[in-house]
């Protein structure tokens, strides 16, 4: 099922109208981060740098932060409910989307695996999964913000 769904969001993504641009040839790249997508593309630093985003990414990933810390700090909602506030903001970042490149590629790389687990807090019952997708999507926010700056 979790397949199904990465399967789902990065052709989601693909058919959302981000502007393209020529690829450069990048510097070499000193340091990556495990997360990926298929085994295909790394999380890395633009050479010893965090990547530049849009205004619109940033204040959506902050928002998304603060609403895991009020969820986690007052209980007062559900996973369900969790899920469907964050997913307001990855709505947001993607509507918002006005990255190209290697900047655009790279944040895609922690954001598919967000929305990911913004599904499964969406739709299981279960709390086990549900906090262990909880765990997931706040390191995925952790790894933004080391590797991405406004």
């Amino acid at each position: 099922m979790k397949v199904y769904h990465l399967i789902w969001v990065v052709l989601v993504l693909s058919s959302i109208s981000c502007k393209k641009d020529k690829r450069e040839v990048d510097e070499p790249i000193k340091k990556e981060k495990t997360i990926s997508i298929a085994d295909t593309l790394s999380l890395e630093l633009n050479a010893v740098d965090k990547w530049l985003v849009n205004s619109e990414t940033h204040e959506g990933v902050n928002k998304m932060d603060s609403i895991i810390s009020q969820f986690e700090a007052r209980g007062i909602m559900s996973y369900k409910e969790l899920g469907e506030a964050l997913s307001k903001q990855t709505s947001y970042i993607i509507k918002n989307c006005t990255m190209t490149g290697k900047p655009h590629d790279q944040l895609h790389v922690v954001l598919v695996p967000m929305l990911d687990e913004i599904s499964i807090l969406r739709e299981t019952d279960s709390e086990t999964e549900s906090a262990h997708a909880l765990i997931n999507l706040t390191e995925l926010i952790e790894a933004y913000y080391q590797y991405f700056k406004l």
